[in-house]
């Protein structure tokens, strides 16, 4: 096929001139020196003003030095496009060449799949069934404790009161819903689903866009008139039509008397991206998984331990690192608060040693302020208080570990107990001692009765039942949970490619058609969005377009004769 680069420019409103570099342009637009006016339809009332079309022959060498300038070009042919696989009457299809290829990739993988195949993965239905079904476990999982032993399980699901009737912790541990998102089940789904989707893309997507993307051509007015919106211009040219459209975004081409345009093409192509966008989020997921380490831990301000001890695999796809062997030093732990008294947040300093005892970081962690290095991740989670310090009649100091406590449903309440008179008789007495933080310490006496409240580091002495008691600190633990997710990044990517992806889909794709018969342009179109503005948009492109003067066509016509 041949083609032409046509860009214009006139003397104003239309500051565009009318290039030509080839004979097939003479057999369908010639270009005159016509006094034109402003095209108006029956409705409209004429409005007259004169323009002038500056017409240049471009030799190659013109047209290789100004190639790069031109940004929009009207593709003019008298060759027949090759045919696609659609077709119509009064209509020629044809497509821009493209470069032809093996596909590659998980769309060359569908490809080898029997068409049978691709047709059921393919359904809608099915479809959407996998996605309730994926959305179901789930939600599931987030109602069924994941990762706890066994016997966690055997006493919230006993066989004895069975939920709903029926479930039982042996649902649970035969389905593998205690690690649910690792699960056989979860994971299988997860692929039925990917795979509708490939086949989605490669049956119905891909199709549609290669379709979109062909010359479509209409030679029939009366088919151009059965479009979504058509006009009649009873005295124009389909060349200024065609100038007017490239002005507004619009990609045009022109083939004898019939003109085809299109924009918006990217609106075809983001259904392809939302679904690569979905499959790089499932991808992630269920490399996060099912790759994955995890672990916890809570240290004692002071103490160390190894990555490598923490984190235990998540699946089968889980592979250790060089990066398991840092050691962590709890440098120090300690809390902020509210002037309520209550714990606002609470900070862990932290430091990171290699195999040679070489510290390679070191930083201040908190809630929401995480510690990333080597490819793990240390989250600060919880806090408790490991041990008091304290002088006993000026002697020590000795250190009394604290234990957690639940009474009256505190959340958080830790106690020790300091023995008085002979510790290895069987009814042993001392001091009690409670603490809900690390500000305050509640001492009470052998019949438990309070004592008193003394601070950490307060020095401050209080004798109780003839013992003197002077606390020196409330030793803290910091709760921490380690992670290493390889899939994170490739979540990430996922979901920033399907907001963008999501936001294309909303570009209207749109068409226009249009054919010259003598001096009548009909002019047809269609769009996939934005229905009740796409009229108006033409209503204001039509108004637009010259009306040829019909007493100017006469004499430039005696003009010529003579």
């Amino acid at each position: 096929m041949e083609a032409l680069n046509l860009t214009t420019t006139t003397n104003p409103p239309l500051s565009k001139s009318l290039f030509r570099e080839s004979h097939l342009l003479r057999s369908t637009f010639k270009p005159e020196l016509i006094p034109c006016g402003v095209k108006t339809r029956s409705r409209h009332r004429s409005k007259n003003f004169s323009f002038t079309f500056a017409c240049k022959l471009k030799t190659p060498q013109d047209i290789t030095n100004n190639d790069k300038s031109i940004s929009k070009k009207i593709v003019l042919s008298e060759v027949a496009p090759p045919l696609g696989e659609e077709g119509g009457k009064g209509t020629g299809n044809g497509k821009a060449p493209v470069k032809s290829g093996r596909g590659g990739g998980a769309m060359g993988f569908v490809k080898k799949f029997p068409r049978k195949v691709l047709a059921i993965l393919s359904n809608l239905p099915l479809a959407i069934g996998e996605m309730s079904t994926v959305a179901g476990l789930m939600a599931l999982g987030t109602v069924i404790d994941q990762g706890e032993a066994p016997g966690f399980y055997f006493q919230k699901f006993p066989e004895e009161s069975p939920v709903l009737g029926f479930f039982t912790w042996r649902w649970i541990l035969t389905l593998g819903f205690d690690h649910m998102y690792s699960s056989p089940i979860f994971l299988g789904t997860l692929a039925l689903l990917g795979a509708s989707l490939m086949a989605c893309t490669y049956t119905t997507q891909i199709p549609l866009v290669k379709i979109a993307r062909r010359w479509n051509f209409m030679d029939s007015a009366e088919a151009i008139r059965k479009q979504e919106y058509s006009d009649i211009l009873p005295r124009a040219k389909v060349q200024d039509l065609g100038v007017l459209l490239m002005g507004s975004g619009y990609e045009v081409f022109l083939k004898g008397p019939s003109l085809y345009a299109f924009k918006g093409l990217a609106g075809r192509f983001a259904p392809i991206g939302v679904h690569l966008a979905m499959l790089l989020i499932m991808a992630g997921g269920t490399l996060s998984a099912t790759g994955s380490f995890r672990g916890s831990v809570t240290v004692p301000q002071g103490l160390n331990f190894v990555v490598g001890d923490v984190l235990g695999p998540s699946g089968f796809l889980s592979t250790p690192t060089e990066a398991f062997n840092t050691e962590v030093h709890v440098n120090r732990f300690y809390m902020d608060y509210y002037d309520s008294g209550e714990v606002s947040q609470f900070h862990t300093d932290l430091s990171l040693f290699d195999l040679d005892g070489k510290e390679v970081t070191r930083k201040t962690i908190s809630v929401n302020d995480p510690l990333r290095y080597g490819g793990f991740t240390i989250y600060q989670t919880d806090w408790s208080i490991s041990a008091l310090q304290i002088l006993k009649d000026d002697e020590g100091p000795f250190n009394l570990a604290m234990a957690p406590l639940k009474v009256n449903g505190d959340k958080k309440l830790y106690g020790t107990f300091l023995p008085v008179g002979d510790s290895e008789s069987p009814n042993v007495k001392g001091i009690s001692m409670l603490a809900r933080d690390l500000q305050s310490i509640v001492l009470y006496d052998q019949e438990g009765k309070f004592s008193g409240v003394r601070r950490p580091s307060s020095k401050l002495p209080i004798d109780i039942d003839g013992t003197r008691i002077i606390i020196v600190d409330a030793i803290g633990s910091s709760g921490l949970e380690l992670k290493t997710d390889p899939g994170v990044p490739i979540v990430y990517a996922g979901f920033g490619a399907l907001m963008l992806t999501t936001c294309i889909s909303y570009l209207s794709h749109s068409q226009i058609w249009a054919v010259q018969d003598g001096t009548t342009v009909t002019v047809g179109g269609k769009t996939n969005r934005a229905k009740a503005e796409f009229p108006e948009e033409m209503n204001r492109l039509l108004d637009q377009v010259p009306e040829i003067v019909e007493s100017s066509l006469s004499k430039e016509a005696d003009r010529i004769s003579g």
